[in-house]
């Protein structure tokens, strides 16, 4: 008997990867993969603000790994895999949402600030679907983080930032067209408008009511809203979406 339309939704029996899930949006999807049904590895440099997500975790039922990595590590990155494929038994999807930004002008950025951006954004989401690209079964799926910066501009000096965002996108598109037919593993990308979160706290007080009037919804997004498109296209019930970018921005993009 087919799945029901709701059922193509559920995560249930599926073991969700997600990085950069100490606080903020991280944290919110792998809560949010747990409500779905998903058991959840989560990791982060900072080890100590773990904690709280994996109690978010728990709390939905679903069994919690949390490991210290940086993403722009690959020895890091293999050793969270094989931590997660160790507690159990198969990784089913990867959220590659471990991300950092700058703020300089272009003509005063110390090379080591940019390369770290990148290092981070796009090697680092990279050296994840490497390690489980190896590892994933078909029917699995790798969804990459960008961001609306990587499409268009907010009037801020993030050259590293929009740089490593729009190489998401071109990344995103080539792994699909690599292992969607071969290994049977999706690959897709979100770009997030304007949510309350920990990165948007950096910029200057007053920023984010300056972008209001480009938003035909008129408002923030609600975390939810990121976490139900993530859900979604790592469910059944995208089996046939890959390669796509999918912007989560209250219209942003079309104006």
């Amino acid at each position: 008997m087919s799945a029901s339309a709701l059922e193509r939704f559920s995560l249930e029996g599926k073991v969700a990867l997600v990085t950069g899930a100490s606080s903020g949006l991280g944290a919110a999807l792998a809560a949010g993969f747990a409500e779905a049904g998903a058991d959840v590895a989560i990791c982060a440099r900072r080890v100590d603000r773990l904690a709280q997500t994996a109690a978010e975790v728990e709390a939905h039922g679903r069994r919690c790994l949390a490991v210290g990595a940086d993403v722009s590590q690959v020895d890091d990155c293999r050793r969270f895999v094989a931590a997660a494929l160790e507690a159990f038994g198969h990784v089913d999807v990867l959220v590659n949402n471990a991300g950092i930004g700058t703020a300089y002008p272009a003509t005063r950025e110390d090379p080591a600030d940019f390369r770290r951006v990148i290092e981070v954004n796009l090697m680092g989401s990279y050296w994840m679907a490497q390690a489980c690209g190896r590892v994933m079964r078909p029917g699995s799926s790798i969804l990459n983080i960008g961001s609306i910066l990587g499409s268009t501009t907010a009037g801020l000096p993030q050259a590293a930032y929009c740089s490593s965002k729009a190489a998401i996108i071109g990344l995103t598109r080539d792994l699909a067209q690599q292992w969607t037919g071969r290994k049977g593993i999706r690959v897709n990308a979100l770009a997030p408008g304007f949510f309350p979160s920990e990165m948007a706290d950096l910029l200057d007080a007053g920023f984010i009511e300056t972008q209001l009037p480009r938003i035909p919804a008129g408002r923030l997004g609600d975390p939810r809203e990121l976490v139900d498109a993530a859900i979604f296209l790592c469910s059944d019930a995208a089996s046939y979406i890959t390669g796509v970018l999918l912007p989560v921005d209250g219209g942003l993009l079309t104006r």
